[in-house]
């Protein structure tokens, strides 16, 4: 059913306004989107291995819903005879592949009806250490995708990514304060006035504001890096036990703040947590094979990455999460499968998608599927 496109939005007329809200990201879905990687200053040897992962990842959420791969149009025809023909390849241009972020957030209405936010995007920072230049293309991803779905598009007044934001579907939102109100998103706006934004836009009643995110995350502190729901009240947070890392201080921080707190519905949280793999260093060779632009973000060896459990995919039949670290996978894994005991939790090598500065839940985006009228 077509539907007519907003491009403003007005008290009267935010999604809320109108009865829209984000579900959980463990709500029913009807699709799932993702990009197919190209860029040669951030995927390696001509993006050929981060393909080959990308693919992987394609095919296990296939086993669960309708996959959308968009891509340029230089690259259509390698896709298409990469990816199983029950997989969607469509022509979307874009900078990078990063389908969280630059792609829509879906709304749902209680009358059946499918909607998107489209948020400004500038790249994980512009050029105040954004991590490259242009992005054009990527930010006429949702209105192409609003374009093809026949949906309302809600262009929202902020900077945000996708990767940014939590949801529980019964109002509760988890983010970060080192991403959303970093000054090279948002400068000079207070938590009071981003919960306004959220709410209105997201239909969500409570946010709860971890102060950081991952150690060295190059998002800026991306939630979906260090913590998620995984169902209502229940919460999968990275965890570190060795003090001598940084990212142990942001663990415990993340904790006591998700310990103190209550959800939108008035109830604690339980918090799960996923050992923190490595740490991971990018590898001389991994290192090779780039190319190297001012424009974009530098990758060298020793590098520390960011690398999380905590960046997996929730889909209906399947959870898929990321291979990181021979030492700690298997532990991960059977944690996660102790938590989604009604879905198959499928392991995806995926080092190559790290390497290029996320992860799993990085290059997907889900599109929920609407509840009956």
């Amino acid at each position: 059913m077509n539907q007519p496109i907003l491009d403003t939005v007005t008290a009267e007329t935010t999604p809320r306004a109108q009865g829209f809200a984000m579900p959980a990201e463990f709500a029913p879905h009807d699709a799932c989107w993702m990009l197919w990687p190209q860029r040669p200053d951030t995927w390696r040897y001509g993006a050929k291995p981060a393909q080959q992962a990308f693919a992987e990842v394609a095919c296990a959420i296939a086993e669960s819903e309708t996959v959308f791969v968009g891509v340029n149009d230089d690259q259509y025809e390698n896709a298409r005879n990469q990816l199983p023909a029950h997989i969607r390849v469509v022509e979307l241009s874009s900078n990078d592949a990063w389908m969280r972020d630059m792609g829509p957030t879906f709304l749902t209405h209680p009358d059946g009806r499918l909607a998107m936010v489209d948020w400004v995007f500038n790249a994980w920072g512009g050029l105040k250490g954004g991590l490259y230049f242009p992005w054009d293309k990527d930010k006429r991803i949702r209105t192409k995708i609003a374009e093809m779905l026949g949906i309302p598009r809600f262009e929202a007044p902020v900077v945000l990514e996708g990767g940014a934001i939590h949801v529980d579907g019964e109002g509760t939102l988890l983010t970060t304060e080192e991403c959303l109100l970093n000054p090279n998103r948002n400068p000079g706006m207070s938590r009071d006035e981003m919960e306004q934004v959220l709410g209105d836009t997201l239909g969500i009643d409570k946010v709860i504001w971890l102060p950081r995110g991952c150690h060295l995350d190059e998002t800026d502190g991306h939630v979906d890096n260090l913590c998620c729901f995984v169902a209502p009240g229940q919460v999968a947070l990275t965890w570190c036990d060795d003090d001598a890392d940084p990212q142990a201080a942001i663990s415990r921080e993340a904790l006591a703040v998700l310990e103190a707190a209550t959800d939108a519905r008035g109830r604690p949280l339980t918090v799960h947590k996923l050992p923190q793999p490595g740490p991971l260093y990018i590898a001389e060779d991994e290192a090779s094979g780039l190319d190297r632009l001012n424009s974009s973000h530098p990758r060298q060896p020793g590098d520390r990455m960011a690398g999380s459990y905590v960046n997996f995919y929730i889909g209906n039949s399947v959870v898929v999460m990321p291979f990181l670290d021979p030492a700690h996978d298997e532990a991960a894994w059977g944690i996660l499968q102790g938590l989604f005991p009604d879905k198959q939790v499928v392991g995806v090598p995926a080092r190559e998608i790290l390497l290029g500065g996320g992860n799993i839940h990085c290059i997907t985006q889900q599109q929920p599927k609407a509840p009956r009228a």
